[in-house]
């Protein structure tokens, strides 16, 4: 009888660590997506993130893969710092491109934002904090990502980017929100 007690005292203090695991394990997509959802926020909140800077992530449980391209080797420390002092993540992995310092990209970049920004219904797309349609220029190539409402928006941008003289290529890589 004393050893039927002390099995069953046993199995008394064993049953709640299994529906605390098993609790953890149902709130563990709950917690991916408050992660997911304070890293959006963390990274537009960031000063210097602007339209010329495509910061993207992926979370994975606890870590949280940065990728994209930033002009300013400060913002890819900042994107890491920010990013690794939420509650929940364990390892960020920055792998975030910082873009190679080149006048004539400078020029292209402020060239195409011109060409874009200034089209009637694609200037609407400017006035957020943080523009919806980022250019990206690498080496004299440019690369739109980001979102639009419409394909006609998305093939008025590209257009627009290929007006540019300067640059070497476009590539229109926005997406159409639904």
């Amino acid at each position: 009888m004393k050893k039927l007690l002390i099995v069953f005292a046993s199995l008394l203090s064993i049953l709640p660590l299994t529906a605390i695991a098993q609790n953890s394990q149902r709130d563990q997509p709950k917690s991916q997506d408050r992660i997911t959802r304070e890293v959006r926020h963390e990274l537009l909140m960031l000063p210097y993130f602007g339209v010329f800077d495509n910061i993207a992530y992926r979370v994975d449980g606890s870590t949280v893969t940065l990728l994209g391209q930033v002009v300013r080797p400060s913002l890819k420390s900042d994107a890491e710092n920010a990013v690794k002092h939420i509650e929940g993540v364990e390892h960020v992995v920055n792998n975030i491109e910082v873009l190679p310092l080149s006048p004539s990209d400078d020029q292209i970049r402020r060239a195409v934002y011109r060409a874009i920004y200034s089209q009637p219904g694609l200037d609407t797309y400017s006035l957020r904090a943080v523009p919806t349609i980022h250019i990206i220029v690498k080496n004299g190539n440019v690369t739109l990502t980001g979102a639009v409402a419409n394909e006609g928006d998305k093939n008025r941008a590209g257009i627009a980017a290929n007006g540019v003289s300067g640059a070497f290529s476009v590539k229109n890589e926005l997406q159409v929100s639904p």
